[in-house]
């Protein structure tokens, strides 16, 4: 178990060694291909907005028991 958890640690250090950010949104990727290539990797933009929307509710009366009918 000890061996599978170190292997597993090794591989995370060496996959998170291998980028850098370059810019907003943008890392830069070494891949291991005889020798070593840089690709940069643009990640996607999210925008984040507000939507108001306007709900009409039923005006509900209440009557009490004693109460007469209109």
């Amino acid at each position: 178990m000890r061996k599978l958890s170190l292997a597993a640690a090794i591989v995370a250090v060496v996959a998170f060694s291998a980028c850098k950010k370059t810019g907003e949104g943008e890392y830069e990727v070494q891949k291991p291909v005889i020798g070593v290539t840089t690709d940069t990797v643009q990640t996607p933009t999210v925008e984040v907005g507000t939507d108001t929307t306007q709900v009409v509710t039923p005006e509900v009366r209440v009557r009490k028991p004693g109460d007469k009918k209109p």
